[in-house]
């Protein structure tokens, strides 16, 4: 992809869309930011009203770079219009590779929202950004997470011991990927049409 092309957004999926996150987020964002079952197992959190501005400030200056390296998207849900996470990829410095995350509100828990959101972003990757790669690490503890990256086809390369300090005790996390040609062998013909999804 040139730099002159730019990705399409919003994304979207038979029940969620993934847009950039707007000045208005901001409460949306908080009521999960500080809940703490929501962000037992993340680096961050739980974060004070002023922490979330911070973090929704960082998104709007991110999405000015060019090229664009971070795309931190709010997962919205058609259905009830209600802002319920957040996915998004952060790029290495010669785009070829990204590290896939989420972050979903207690409510949107156990629908499935995180593994059509994680899929619509390795479409995303794999196909608008060029990707040849796509990471991920998993507190070894969360197995909701680690379901989702197994769904999204996603393998695991190995286990990083006490590879980061979290909240006073050294983590464990499974580190997983997927590569391109796997994306294209795995989800080519059952991948949906981004036209009429």
């Amino acid at each position: 992809m040139s730099e002159r092309e730019q990705p399409k957004l919003p994304l979207l999926t038979e029940r969620l869309e993934l847009r950039d996150f707007g000045e208005a987020d901001v409460e949306w964002v908080q009521a999960w930011a500080c809940d703490p079952a929501v962000v037992r197992f993340m680096p961050w959190g739980p974060n004070t009203p002023e922490q979330t501005r911070e973090f929704l400030q960082r998104k709007f200056a991110e999405r000015t770079g060019v090229p664009r390296r971070t795309w931190d998207l709010a997962v919205v849900n058609h259905g009830t219009g209600r802002l319920i996470g957040s996915a998004g990829l952060r790029l290495d410095e010669t785009l070829q590779q990204a590290y896939i995350g989420y972050c979903f509100h207690r409510d949107a828990w156990g629908h499935g929202f995180a593994t059509e959101a994680a899929r619509v972003l390795l479409r995303f990757g794999f196909e608008q950004l060029g990707l040849h790669r796509i990471h991920a690490t998993v507190d070894s503890r969360n197995g909701a997470s680690i379901r989702v990256l197994d769904k999204i086809g996603m393998r695991q390369e190995g286990r990083l011991r006490e590879h980061l300090m979290q909240r006073g005790e050294w983590r464990d996390s499974f580190l997983y990927a997927i590569l391109r040609r796997e994306w294209d062998a795995t989800a080519g013909a059952a991948r949906p049409n981004p036209d009429t999804e």
